[in-house]
């Protein structure tokens, strides 16, 4: 395989040639899985995908992948909302396209998998040692995995970190937060609204919220299930939701309750905020020379620490899957192998998206794509958290938003949320009695 990269910007490398070869025609042997892609010249699968950077370093290469295997792909892409209703809609007409898919395993996972929407790919990611089913991250397996079966391949991984202002920081003679208390201390001492600046941002809306909060609620060791009850009102969650929510309250902006990362990455970005916990992978916002006004100013820092140490989410966020009802299986597993390859996914990864491969991490390469301190960040939290980031369930927006109301009841200034806790734990509950009918 020859690769040629160029550095673009501060946002990672682009690909300007493409592979002159994967090694499937070097194999002559055909088995029952298609790994190898022999026999499949002529086949056709349809490829659909979410909008995210990792398909932009995919579709180039696409043709290679073609020329080499003889499958054709014809690939739609579909923003994230949109696309999770074409699935819906074409697998409840129990349609054979798409073949492959994206999907975030952790929001459709359960509900496309006991559908009968999620082809069991145990045997597939198995069959062929060279494949390496084992150098995949296990937090990143396990986010795949549903009912003990693995449903798709992961592609995208993301951990929680911290994002925080230099020059404030220096200016205050301040430590990097490195526990929660010191995050709470800093985000009071740099909150100057005043002057334009606010201590903290992070997602305030309803259900967004929830998968940031995930963290300082295993790092105050909680859970929103655990045993299989509903815990979204045990000590532990109220005091991780009262942290994260009076964190806001006291020193986010006034208008944080509407705020998604999109626009809570727009505040930091534009100066407005010293502190930001949010996703690594969406560090690209912060370092936009186009975009941000504190590219230079940007730190990236592990997670802070709560009372059972720092446990920020480490999961898969996006993955690829077959389609039960495809009318050829094989030629979309070989796409998969491919495009989930180690060399593959150094390509994927060099472009600046985080992936799941322990080799690639392990290659000095393969951090080539990050800014150093991100990478050096990358690497402490690769390998532990938690591998979920909201409420396990089929149902998961309805857990989504019990979970939600809670947090925005301390963000708009209510001082009691025990009862609220009460009535939002016992509606949880019921969403898992029904799905355990």
């Amino acid at each position: 395989m020859k690769l040629k990269l160029l550095q673009s910007g501060t946002t990672g490398l682009l690909i300007v040639a493409a592979l002159t070869g994967c090694g499937y025609s070097q194999k002559a042997e055909q088995d029952s899985f298609g790994s190898s892609g022999g026999g499949l010249e002529g086949r056709t699968i349809t490829f659909v995908t979410g909008s995210h950077p990792w398909v932009d370093v995919i579709k180039p290469l696409l043709p290679e992948f073609e020329k080499e295997t003889g499958i054709n792909v014809r690939i739609q892409g579909y923003f994230e909302d949109q696309l999770t209703q074409k699935l819906t809609v074409q697998f409840t007409a129990r349609s054979e396209t798409p073949d492959v898919f994206m999907y975030r395993p952790l929001q459709e996972g359960k509900l496309f998998f006991r559908n009968g929407w999620l082809e069991p790919l145990d045997a597939y990611a198995t069959h062929d040692v060279d494949y390496d089913l084992g150098d995949f991250l296990p937090q990143a397996i396990r986010s795949s995995t549903v009912d003990g079966k693995l449903a798709g391949i992961p592609i995208v991984t993301e951990q929680q970190i911290l994002y925080y202002r230099k020059d404030l920081l220096n200016e205050a003679g301040l430590e990097v937060p490195s526990t929660i208390e010191e995050l709470k201390e800093a985000a009071a001492k740099l909150h100057h609204p005043d002057q334009g600046v606010y201590g903290f941002v992070a997602r305030g809306q309803r259900s967004p919220l929830v998968t940031q909060v995930s963290s300082f609620l295993y790092s105050e060791g909680g859970d929103f299930i655990q045993n299989g009850k509903a815990a979204i009102n045990t000590p532990e969650a109220i005091k991780a939701f009262e942290t994260y929510g009076g964190l806001l309250r006291d020193y986010g902006p006034p208008n944080v309750i509407n705020m998604s990362w999109p626009q809570a990455s727009a505040f930091f970005a534009n100066g407005k905020a010293a502190l930001y916990t949010d996703a690594n992978s969406i560090y690209r916002a912060a370092l936009d020379q186009e975009q941000t006004k504190v590219a230079g100013n940007v730190g990236f820092a592990p997670f802070p620490a709560g009372a059972e140490g720092p446990m920020p989410y480490n999961i898969t966020s996006w993955g690829l899957a077959i389609n039960p009802k495809s009318a050829d299986k094989e030629a979309a597993w070989a796409f998969i192998e491919w495009a989930t390859g180690k060399q593959m996914m150094l390509l994927t990864q060099q472009a600046g998206n985080p992936g799941p491969r322990t080799s690639v991490w392990n290659d000095p390469q393969g951090t080539i794509g990050f800014p150093k301190e991100l990478a050096a960040v990358f690497k402490q939290t690769i390998n532990g958290g938690v591998d979920h980031d909201r409420p396990q369930t089929v149902d998961v927006a309805a857990a989504r938003e019990q979970v939600g109301k809670i947090v925005q009841m301390v963000i708009t200034g209510e001082s009691d949320i025990q009862e609220t806790a009460n009535q939002a734990n016992a509606a949880l509950q019921d969403i898992l009695d029904k799905e355990a009918e």
